[in-house]
């Protein structure tokens, strides 16, 4: 069997909804052994979106695969002993949760530098860990709004957010990448750092494009719906039988536009001449590409996109994504099978793979406190200890 990335890295999972436990999930899908620090009962984002009889969550199952449970009382002294212990034989700690949380449950970075010098500490919070905002709690959809993305979604009567938390996994790839890094740099210094990054700074991020035109040019654009501002014709059109997202962007992609919808006059309308002109008189573009779409069925209007190379794809409901032929051809899933589905589930498999050593789901999520006696045991606990750990509510 081929080596694993990751293989003899061990990571302790306290995050807690997305950016944490889908970084962890990434790490031990090339190799890392991921033990998840669950709350005795079972910790909040578990039941999430619930599709089990007991009430996992969607995201959970998606975050929480290739790792094994451990229900722990982390604020009683005797859980407190155990996070010790299992810190001594770790090397990354991943939560995210605000910097004074961290502190108070000793998971800060000195707290365990103290137990082990080399650890990695891969945190990430809402808004980071400078004095002003370190105490501030913020979901994806904060990080959305803050940046600008929202204000330029929608309409200018009606702001919009993603519906997907993209904020949460785009910090969650970020998370990974840094905690990747961190462990490189250790090979040769020997020691360990934090990886810190915030919901807003991953918002700010994917907002750039946006932030960058307004800081330069002052243009304070409006919110324009699905057509885009800055080039043209892109929005989203009706067809006979459903809706389709088209984007033309350059010059070579509108000329076979202007072809395709029988208006190559429009190559020599002033009003068309370059990409900002086109944005700026998109309205005007998208009736004509409007008017070519509701004549044609979804598949007719693709088929002619397709042909002319020019970017376009079906507005899928999720249940048309599950079966469309080009996401199966991916092989984009995994399914799997956990106690109280009504049948499998299909994680999505890691968006990067490797050529020799691939990422690979290979247990399902874990239940709650699955694997706790097990994990208790290898940290040097007797069954007597554990019993007595049961007895006082903290494992």
């Amino acid at each position: 069997m081929t080596a694993k990335v990751l293989e003899g890295i061990r990571v302790l999972d306290f995050g807690r909804y997305i950016a944490g436990p889908f970084c962890a999930a990434l790490l031990a899908d090339f190799g890392a052994e991921v033990i998840r620090i669950d709350r005795i009962g079972g910790s909040e984002d578990r039941f999430v979106m619930p599709v089990t009889e007991t009430g996992e969550g969607a995201f959970f199952l998606q975050s929480n695969r290739n790792k094994r449970s451990l229900t722990l009382d982390v604020d009683s002294p005797e859980g407190r002993e155990v996070v010790r212990r299992l810190v001594r034989s770790a090397d990354v700690v991943v939560a995210n949760m605000p910097p004074r949380t961290l502190a108070n449950l000793g998971l800060d970075y000195e707290s365990l530098c103290d137990i082990k010098p080399d650890i990695i500490l891969t945190a990430s919070s809402a808004f980071g860990s400078h004095a002003a905002v370190a105490h501030r709690v913020g979901f994806d959809g904060v990080g959305q709004a803050m940046s600008g993305a929202v204000y330029m979604s929608g309409t200018p009567d009606s702001p919009a957010k993603a519906m997907v938390p993209v904020v949460d996994f785009a910090t969650a790839l970020s998370c990974a990448l840094g905690t990747i890094m961190a462990l490189y740099e250790r090979r040769t210094s020997g020691r360990g750092q934090v990886v810190e990054v915030s919901l807003l700074q991953t918002a700010l991020t994917i907002a750039s494009g946006a932030l960058i035109e307004e800081s330069v040019l002052g243009l304070n654009r409006q919110a324009t719906g699905n057509r885009s501002p800055n080039y043209g014709p892109s929005d989203i059109f009706r067809t006979t039988d459903g809706w389709i997202i088209a984007q033309v962007i350059g010059q070579p992609l509108f000329r076979r536009w202007a072809n395709l919808i029988g208006a190559p006059e429009l190559l020599d309308d002033p009003r068309f001449t370059d990409d900002l002109k086109r944005g700026e008189n998109g309205e005007v573009l998208s009736g004509l590409m409007g008017k070519w779409c509701a004549t044609r069925s979804r598949a007719e209007a693709l088929a002619e996109l397709e042909k002319a190379k020019i970017p376009a794809g079906p507005i899928y409901s999720p249940r048309e994504a599950l079966e469309d032929t080009a996401v199966q051809a991916l092989g984009a899933f995994k399914w799997l099978d956990y106690p109280g589905l009504s049948r499998a589930a299909p994680i999505v498999a890691s968006p990067a793979t490797l050529s020799r050593t691939p990422p690979s789901i290979e247990s399902r999520p874990p239940t709650i406190g699955e694997h706790t006696d097990e994990i208790l045991l290898e940290a040097g606990y007797s069954e007597v200890e554990i019993a007595a750990l049961r007895e006082l509510g903290v494992a």
